[in-house]
């Protein structure tokens, strides 16, 4: 089991940044990839960016590249997302989860995440 903890989100002007938390507990957090999702009022989960467990490979979503940037520390069970150049688009309650997904890449589909946090809010004024 993995269970896992978001925070650092907050209310950020147009343009500000934010860095977002996520600690997990439970064994063997090294072996799971790491992705960020994001829900906005009204809308569904979408995907935002992943990171295999070694750290050696990212994906992010095309809203979110260039801005957005997925993390890991594995001897701190500890994953991050560094959000750059907010938009009021990018309002939302973002989760991390964690995904046993044995392939040499990263997938995008929240199926594949077996455990997830149970959000943090981040909300960009305009």
């Amino acid at each position: 089991q993995v269970q896992l903890v978001e925070s650092g989100g907050g209310l950020v002007q147009a343009g500000g940044s934010l860095r977002l938390s996520c600690t997990a507990s439970g064994r063997t957090f090294s072996s799971y990839d790491m992705g960020w999702f994001r829900q906005a009022p009204g809308k569904e989960r979408e995907f935002v960016a992943a990171i295999k467990w070694s750290g050696g490979n990212t994906y992010y979503a095309d809203s979110v590249k260039g801005r957005f940037t997925i993390s890991r520390e594995n001897g701190k069970n500890m994953v991050y997302l560094q959000i750059n150049s907010l938009k009021p688009e990018d309002t939302a309650v973002y989760y991390c989860a964690a995904s046993q997904f044995y392939r040499d890449y990263v997938t995008t589909n929240s199926k594949n995440y077996n455990y997830w946090g149970q959000g943090t809010q981040v909300t960009v004024s305009s």
